[in-house]
């Protein structure tokens, strides 16, 4: 319930801030001149900016399970699957949450957690990881799952996504009529309609705002692994098997995550402004200071 009040009141207020800003700027009154309505323009940036997000959440787990051939262990087969599947139920647990579904994938080192409330997720670790780290370091890198799958963070993110998609929808589109406007002034045979600096300029700027977008979302991502990785510590009572787990992590090669979960995993990303998680070494000085 909370998540959904959260969500509406978000919605909420993205519309509040770029209604406010727009009429603050007179960007209201240009549009409006211009031909286009405002507030037909915040809806259809709401629906295109929530859009995608609410629907890749609501299909996250059947798309994790498909994109990574992850098996879910409805019956443990082995001591291994039920070792997992009791550290699972154990941190749930602790940390307040329904069990989620457990699963196993081949592939490099890596897990990840995904669904779309707390009480409908799913928790996948590869058998890399199974095969490359101690049973202490796999109990931390679940920890560090659950932790995502307690703090909401596939919800948060989605929400953070679902904001900046929407700004991005709003403004390339504001841009593009300014810029439009402009080359069409004076122009006695302008249609009433947008032309093509309208179409050109709102194309470009929704790649360009999209790549700030981008940057702006991985941040956020990169500061919520801090705090899993926090919450993996509490969850085992002491922070040196997550330090070690993170450490192992290095002399790894880990695996690869679809982009939809690569900020649920345990590593990953590309590049630092646009990584989805933080290096390694800053991941274990931050717990080590904690």
């Amino acid at each position: 319930m909370k998540r959904i009040v959260l969500f509406v009141l978000t919605n909420l207020a993205v519309m509040l801030v770029l209604s406010i800003t727009a009429r603050l700027l007179g960007v209201d009154r240009f549009l409006t001149a211009n031909g286009l309505n405002l507030g037909a323009l915040l809806g259809f940036s709401l629906i295109m900016g929530f859009g995608g997000s609410i629907i890749s959440l609501l299909m996250s787990k059947p798309m994790a399970k498909w994109s990574t051939g992850a098996v879910v262990i409805n019956q443990p087969r082995n001591a291994d699957e039920a070792w997992i599947v009791n550290t699972v139920q154990k941190f749930a647990a602790k940390a307040g949450i329904a069990m989620p579904e457990v699963a196993i994938y081949e592939g490099e080192p890596n897990a990840f957690a995904t669904g779309a409330t707390k009480n409908s997720s799913l928790v996948a670790v590869s058998t890399g990881l199974l095969h490359g780290m101690t049973h202490e370091e796999v109990e931390a890198v679940i920890g560090h799952e659950i932790a995502h799958v307690a703090n909401g963070d596939m919800v948060t993110m989605t929400l953070i996504q679902g904001v900046m998609n929407t700004f991005v929808v709003f403004l390339s589109r504001v841009i593009g009529y300014a810029v439009d406007s402009f080359l069409r002034k004076g122009d006695e045979r302008q249609s009433s309609g947008p032309g093509i600096g309208y179409m050109v300029t709102s194309f470009v700027m929704e790649i360009v705002l999209g790549f700030v977008a981008a940057i702006i979302v991985a941040w956020f991502s990169r500061q919520r692994e801090f705090r899993a990785d926090a919450g993996a510590a509490q969850l085992m009572g002491r922070k040196q098997p997550m330090i070690n787990a993170l450490a192992r992590l290095g002399g790894l090669q880990p695996g690869e995550l679809p982009q939809s979960m690569a900020a649920m995993g345990i590593a990953g990303g590309l590049g630092k402004l646009f990584s989805t998680h933080p290096p390694l070494e800053e991941r274990i000085a931050r717990l080590q200071q904690s």
